[in-house]
């Protein structure tokens, strides 16, 4: 429940779940890629982790945070009836942090402005061209890396077009990976600060900067302002009827700052509006692989 935000999509290659809920993750580290398993034994209250590769260690000693450990629900009040009925079903979640900024930020910008279908199909192909296999155990598991900055510097415009990947988006993946180094460092600094700094590379904004904020960083204040369903879906879980974002950020004023924790919880216990109306197609003017 924690790491579920950090899965792309039910195929993303960098994410396995086996039946028995063992999670496996293929991540590049600042020391290199790895890969990580983690298992839980709920009635022990146990979790176990085991890596493989350059950045096992690092992996391990990162795990706890990014299982939620540093995260602090301190001075969480809900105040409408579905939050703390959402919060009674959900009371040890926690906020994720991963402490991989660009590994948070490429899947981000793939996503800005398309159908889910899309992003996911994107994301897929640009770790299956460029990325590369994870080590050890995650081998034999089908599990993936992500390519790194550089290998996503390199990445030729025609083949951006072959992953369906257009040009604003691709333009900005490689903006971003122009400056990764300095991205990475902006682990630590305050919520303002980080939000700055990632918004200062043209083509990110309020959007993917909460995307990546939630989940790098673990900003547990990070709202997805920007994004077609989440003000409608909130609005509608805490008041009955659908806002829009000034509306979400009125509504959710009185959380700060935990804002992200009531955008989770709805998101957790499957609160949305009445859906009607068909599905929003993919694009088909990109050309095919």
């Amino acid at each position: 429940m924690v790491l579920s935000t950090l899965r792309r999509g039910p195929a993303d290659p960098t994410y396995r779940i086996d039946a028995d809920g063992t999670i496996w993750r293929g991540t590049r580290t600042p020391d290199g890629p790895a890969t990580l398993r983690i298992t839980a034994r709920p009635s022990a209250g146990e979790v176990y982790g085991a890596a493989w590769g350059a950045g096992a260690d690092w992996l391990l000693e990162q795990m706890p945070t990014m299982l939620g450990a540093e995260d602090d629900p301190t001075g969480f009040e809900p105040r409408h009836r579905a939050i703390v009925d959402a919060h009674r079903r959900h009371p040890h979640w926690r906020v994720a942090r991963t402490g991989l900024v660009m590994e948070s930020l490429v899947p981000a910008i793939i996503e800005q402005k398309v159908t889910g279908q899309e992003a996911f199909a994107g994301f897929r192909q640009l770790v299956y061209r460029f990325g590369e296999r994870a080590p050890g155990a995650g081998e034999a598991r089908g599990l993936w890396v992500q390519p790194s900055a550089a290998q996503i510097r390199a990445v030729a415009s025609w083949e951006w077009l072959k992953m369906h990947i257009d040009p604003a988006r691709s333009r900005t993946l490689v903006r971003a990976a122009r400056v990764a180094p300095a991205i990475e460092r902006t682990i630590g600094l305050p919520s303002e600060e980080v939000d700055r700094r990632l918004r200062s590379v043209p083509g990110i904004g309020i959007w993917t900067s909460a995307e990546v904020r939630f989940r790098a960083h673990g900003d547990a204040d990070a709202v997805s302002f920007g994004d077609y369903h989440i003000p409608r879906n909130v609005g509608w879980a805490l008041t009955g009827a659908e806002v829009d974002d000034d509306g979400l950020a009125e509504l959710l004023a009185p959380y700060r700052p935990h804002r992200y924790r009531v955008q989770r919880l709805v998101e957790l216990t499957g609160l949305h509006r009445p859906r009607r109306g068909p599905r929003m197609a993919p694009r088909t003017h990109l050309p095919s692989r």
